[in-house]
């Protein structure tokens, strides 16, 4: 019997929950307090667990070395390259992960990613540069943790491929669907949305059925040092926090362009697209006296364009490159619709097209829809699949 903490209230039928079997499962391995429990869940669960730690970049090269200073025998699939030379995935994560993976008595590897993972920078910094949010999250997820992990996984016959995701797997009509994860806080199903469908049944999301508070008495209980660790808040390869600054220093040429308002008036300078968002109210660098919002943004003439919060409000939007987790809809349904990590599902209109995009109409206004982020459709707590932001 599960404890109340891991039981959702609006959950239809029970989560997916595997024979004491020993199957091998691939378990990315961040460092963090939510993988590291994992592990220790997957342990518990039966299965025979191999942490692989994903080197994005050159600071945690130190740490994916022997003792004695050797490369490690591991088991690579990708080759690195060295003409990206960003600082993510640092030593001491690394450090962390492998002493959880020594503590817990399973494999370790850590895999050379940066040939992959520069095409995760190179798409961040063309977003930008063409005037939209990118979201190299989802991407990341999309290519590299339930891509290239896969590759991995059946490299070395493994069945799974586990993380420490927030986010839930059910059997619904005899398939297995992705739904949010206990934790409302917490829920990490939106960065989900644009897996391939295929993987969804050899997918394991161990932490999904329990809240955060209780994932870390978890850790700390099985003696996992990471049990306190704080959770990164920042894009993992942009280390100074500044993306604008990160994607300035690798972009061709400058955006620099005009802040202008509604009504055409130019009301100052800035110094690149790249720092701005839809939506965005801080760090504009300009005063005009009132609050204003960035409410679009010219990747033709480099404009921010100004305006009060209710100009924000958008009534519909096009999303293209369609990714359903469910049998494609042909027709238009009802559904719930997200815009951003961080903002709440609202009540819509989706009507798909041939094109493998869809269309969205609010039953009202929505602030912030920003080209570039990821819309995902949900149905209650399932996620349907979603798109780009056109």
């Amino acid at each position: 019997m599960l404890p109340a903490s891991r039981i959702p209230t609006w959950q239809a039928q029970p989560a997916v929950y595997y024979p004491m079997t020993m199957k091998r499962v691939v378990l990315a391995m961040s460092g963090g307090v939510d993988s590291s429990a994992a592990a220790h869940l997957l342990l518990e669960q039966g299965f025979e667990v191999v942490g692989v730690f994903m080197r994005h970049g050159e600071e945690s090269a130190a740490s994916c070395r022997l003792d004695d200073g050797s490369p490690n025998p591991l088991l690579p699939i990708l080759q690195g390259r060295t003409d990206h030379k960003q600082g993510c995935c640092s030593a001491s994560d690394a450090m962390d992960a492998r002493r959880v993976a020594d503590k817990l008595r399973i494999p370790f590897y850590a895999l050379d990613l940066e040939a992959d993972f520069s095409r995760i920078v190179d798409y961040f910094v063309d977003e930008y540069t063409q005037g939209r949010t990118p979201n190299p999250c989802v991407q990341c997820n999309n290519w590299i943790k339930f891509g290239r992990l896969f590759d991995y996984a059946d490299s070395i016959d493994a069945e799974f491929v586990a993380t420490g995701h927030y986010a839930q797997l059910v059997q619904r009509d005899g398939v297995t669907a992705l739904v949010r994860g206990v934790d409302n806080n917490k829920d990490q199903s939106y960065v989900l949305a644009g897996i391939d469908r295929q993987y969804l049944p050899r997918m394991l999301l161990p932490v999904g059925g329990f809240l955060k508070p209780d994932i870390r008495k978890l850790a700390a209980q099985a003696g996992l040092r990471v049990a306190d660790k704080r959770d990164s808040q920042e894009i993992c390869f942009v280390t100074s926090g500044k993306h604008g600054d990160f994607v300035r220093a690798r972009a061709q040429g400058t955006t620099a362009g005009n802040f202008v308002t509604l009504d055409g008036t130019t009301v100052g300078r800035h110094t690149g697209i790249e720092s701005f968002t839809v939506g965005q109210r801080k760090g504009l660098g300009i005063a005009l006296g009132e609050p204003h919002f960035v409410i679009r943004i010219d990747p033709v003439s480099y404009d921010v364009v100004l305006g009060p919060k209710e100009a924000l409000g958008c009534n519909r939007l096009e999303a293209e490159q369609a990714n359903w987790l469910v049998e494609p809809p042909t027709n238009a349904f009802e559904g719930l619709v997200q815009i951003r990590y961080n903002s709440s599902a609202v009540a819509a209109r989706i009507t798909p097209n041939d094109a493998g995009s869809f269309a969205v109409d609010f039953h009202q206004p929505v602030q912030g829809v920003a080209p570039g982020q990821l819309c995902v459709i949900y149905r209650e707590d399932q996620v349907l699949g979603g798109g780009w932001i056109a």
